[in-house]
Order: structure tokens, then sequence, then C-alpha cells
């Protein structure tokens, strides 16, 4: 069966990588990926399937059901392809024709190399035991999140996968290699948005002020003891500012200032804690200086948990296909993934490829030169599908 699929991926190849840089140079944004809803819905029908377009405003959904006991279990697999507001500058001939637009995450290559994993399965449609349900979502880097918006939307209504799977790039790890991590593996995020409110004047006269900058200061200092003396050792938590923006000039101190950074962590119940402490510190030191604060928390993704036996399928199946020296096992990662509902639904894994060339410059996600090595995406294609066809003859929750 390997041997049939790595033929397979490699026969198809050039047409996948046509299929990648079409969507690498016409990137859409989040919740406005209709140009890519439609191409990904076209390529599908051309491989004999039905697709279901516009669940979750934009995304897409279609089954490969096999040749034998197609309604006896279900393998999900799943891919993203929203784009990100950066301007490209990797001069690559199929650049992002869209200014200010570009694939910076990898998506195109995701999408690509599913699409590639379901010509390899529409190929041994009549070999498969069950089916395998096809995910392409939309808005993945914005919230609420493209998985939330797809189940709400009724992706699972008819058939709910018995177990699921997708994977990201990973631009500092080599071509030729994967990897992956049981159990928690990617970070809860929630974005916090601070409006300090103080009373502007003129900057030679603070004393007739009371000046929000100053106040916004102390709480990006005081809010590092989150991490440094209120967390657990053992509990890696992250609080990061992004932006703070106080409209005044050099001479003149502003009425308000706005900020804006994350919270991320693991543990569910230490996550509602940090809430509560950013709120309590925030709004103490604004009254304590003489002004207000508002806060808002926009509550995000769950943390990615990987179940264990898909994880350890996923490597076993990694190691058949590519070799052992070729498969790592990884550690936690502070970024975050809206995967984790599906995976909070699901058995389900969340793995890794390597995209680097090697000798070449590294860049990474969201930078706007990141480059992948295109022959990743035959050995996602390849390897998607051969882990889809044994996770169909292992059946791990066919009770469950």
């Amino acid at each position: 069966m390997i041997e049939k699929i790595k033929s397979l991926a490699s026969n198809n190849a050039s047409t996948v990588i046509e299929w990648r840089r079409w969507l690498h140079q016409h990137p859409d944004l989040s919740q406005q990926e209709f140009g890519t809803m439609n191409y990904v819905a076209e390529r599908l029908r051309e491989m004999g399937l039905e697709p279901k377009v516009g669940i979750g405003k934009t995304g897409v959904m279609a089954m490969i059901r096999g040749g034998k006991n197609p309604d006896a279990y279900c393998v999900g697999l799943r891919a993203d392809y929203d784009a990100l507001p950066l301007t490209e500058c990797t001069g690559l001939p199929f650049a992002s024709e869209k200014p200010g637009v570009m694939h910076a995450c990898g998506h195109d290559m995701h999408t690509s190399s599913l699409l590639g994993a379901a010509q390899i399965l529409c190929q041994l449609k009549e070999e498969m035991e069950g089916s395998v349900m096809l995910v392409f979502e939309p808005s993945e880097e914005m919230y609420p999140g493209g998985a939330r918006m797809m189940m709400d939307d009724g992706l699972f209504d008819d058939v709910t996968p018995n177990e699921m799977y997708s994977f990201h790039c990973l631009p500092e790890m080599d071509y030729g290699n994967v990897g992956m991590k049981k159990g928690r593996y990617m970070a809860s995020t929630d974005e916090l948005y601070w409006t300090v409110k103080g009373r502007g004047g003129h900057g030679a006269t603070p004393n007739m002020s009371v000046d929000p900058i100053l106040i916004a200061s102390h709480i990006v200092v005081a809010l590092q003891q989150i991490v440094s003396r209120n967390a657990a050792p053992m509990m890696p938590t992250v609080l990061s500012f992004g932006k703070i923006i106080g409209e005044g000039r050099t001479n003149i101190i502003p009425d308000e200032v706005k900020m804006e950074g994350i919270i991320r962590t693991f543990d569910p119940e230490w996550r509602l804690q940090c809430h509560e402490k950013i709120r309590k510190i925030s709004c103490g030191i604004a009254e304590s200086m003489g002004g207000e604060c508002d806060l808002f928390i926009d509550y995000g993704y769950l943390p990615v948990i990987n179940n264990d036996d898909c994880t350890q399928h996923v490597h076993d199946n990694a190691v058949d296909y590519l070799g052992e020296e070729h498969v790592n096992w990884l550690d936690l990662r502070m970024t975050a993934e809206d995967f984790a509902f599906f995976a909070d639904k699901i058995p389900s894994c969340y793995f890794r490829i390597g995209i680097h060339e090697p000798g070449t410059p590294f860049a990474n996600l969201h930078r706007p030169n990141l480059i992948v090595d295109e022959r990743s995406i035959e050995l996602a294609s390849g390897l998607v599908a051969y882990n889809a066809m044994q996770a169909l003859k292992m059946k791990f929750f066919e009770n469950k």
C-alpha cells in the first residue's frame, strides 16, 4: 500500500503543485474566501465528488465514500485556507496578486496537500472500507474561527467522523521530516482589549491631568507578575502586548490609551484565574492613579489536546512512510489553533510537516518572505492519504 500511495503521490505531484501555486497567487483573507472556496470545490468535482459549499459562510466539505461498507466508519481530514494581511516579498513568479494579502502561514500548502490526498483516496476508494470526510476550513486566523463556524452551520449534522486529522507546515523543520506530540500540544488563546481612561491636558502641566499613558505603563509592567509570580512553574503561560495607542502629541496628554494583547496557557481553571487577575490588577492600578480601565476579554480558542491513540497512529504510519529518522516527538507550543474545537469533539491528532529547504535562509510563519519547499506537498499528500487508509483499517474508535 505504501509504494502504491507513493507512486500515486508522485504521479499527481505536478498537478497538486499547480493547485498550490494558484492558491498562493490568489489568497483570500478570513471570512472572504469565496474565490478559494469555489476553486477547491471545482477541483473536488473534477475528482467525481459532490462538495457542499458555504458551510460556515465560506467553508467546503466533501465525502469520499469507500467501496466497502461506506457507512461503517469515517475518518475526517481537515485543512485551513485563509491568508494573512501581509505584503509578500518572496520574489516568487507565482507571488500573491493581491496587494497586502499573502499566504504567509502555509495554508495554501495545507489545502493543496489535502486536495492531493483526496485525489489519491479517490483513486483508491474501491479498496476503502468506510469513508473519508474532507473539511476545508475558512477563517482559522480570525475569531471566532472557522471550526466553530462550520460546526454551528451543521458540518457534522449528517456524519460525525470517528477520528480526525490535520497538520500544519513547520518552517524550522527541514523537508522530509514530520513531528507530533501526544496530549497537550498547543495553547488556548484569549484576546485582551484595554481602554485606559484619564484626563488629558498640556504636557507641561501634568499636575492638572490624569495621565493615561503613565497608568497604562504601570499596567503593562504590573501584569508581568502573572507569568513570573502567579503561574505555577510547571504551567506554561504567555502574556504579551501587541498594541498600545495614545492619541496625543509631544505636548498633549491624551484622554485615553487603548491596548491590545493575548493570554495563552493550557489549563482551563488557570485560564479563568488569569482573566480575573488581569482584570483586578488593571482596574486597581487605574483607580489608584485617578483613572479608569475598561477591559474586554475575547474568549478564544481551546488548547489543542491530541488523542494519544491517534497521535501514536500518525507516528507509526510516518515511520513506515518516511523512516524512523525522519519522525520526531515535539514539545509544547504556545501558538494556538482552532482545530482544538474539532479535537475537543472528536479523537484527533494535529501534527507537523517540515517545509524548510535545507541550505536556504529560514523565514518563520507569518513573515512576508515565507518560502515552502514544494516537495513537502507531495510528501504531505501521500502521508495524509496513507494515514487515513490505515485509520480506516484499524478503526480505533469503532465502538465509541
